[in-house]
């Protein structure tokens, strides 16, 4: 297994589709953290972002088996693309958009890998990550997805482009001004990180 980590991503999905379950073991370790969190920032159910996670994973394999990936570039953007197209049809099928609401549920932290600081710096970073998170919730939709895209799923913004269907500068813009939004909100409440 040690091995198939240092493949990249095209080389572990010629192997999965040639047979090795192992490869597509490897790949899903690999982005599983920054494709559930993109989900959860999404829509906020912890046992909702389980199910779209698994359905994005099962659309994956489908596609994979079904031999109409191409290797058009990255894995994690196609990936990310299916994950975001998800959660639209999920909004959709309830008739309703994405509520932005504030939430004291840690939960997103855990699937997060953060290095192991003592405890005090644990804490104080944990209430940072809420005081960012809850302000996070509070901007536009459109600002907080760019956002969340570019932070949590490490996306370029050639790629959140893409997946929101926008220009590069239109998701540029987003970003600035949910900074822009994300500062007055700091300053208002006279927030220290």
């Amino acid at each position: 297994m040690k091995i198939l980590n240092n493949l990249t991503d095209q080389q572990l999905i010629h192997l999965y589709m040639d047979g090795d379950a192992n490869a597509l073991a490897t790949i899903v370790t690999r982005y599983k953290d920054k494709i559930y969190t993109s989900i959860y920032l999404l829509v906020k159910d912890r046992y909702l972002t389980e199910d779209i996670f698994q359905d994005v994973f099962i659309r994956i394999i489908d596609t994979l088996k079904g031999g109409r990936y191409t290797d058009e570039g990255k894995f994690l953007p196609w990936a990310m693309r299916i994950a975001h197209n998800m959660c639209v049809d999920h909004f959709r099928k309830v008739k309703r958009t994405p509520t932005i609401k504030t939430s004291d549920d840690r939960d997103i932290f855990e699937v997060l890998n953060f290095s192991e600081p003592g405890a005090d710096h644990k804490m104080m970073n944990g209430q940072s990550q809420d005081k960012v998170r809850k302000m996070v919730d509070l901007l536009p939709e459109d600002q907080r997805e760019v956002i969340i895209l570019r932070h949590y799923a490490d996306l370029s913004f050639k790629e959140i482009a893409d997946l929101t269907s926008c220009s590069i500068n239109t998701a540029l813009g987003r970003m600035r001004y949910g900074l822009i939004n994300l500062r007055k909100m700091m300053t208002e409440k006279q927030i220290a990180l």
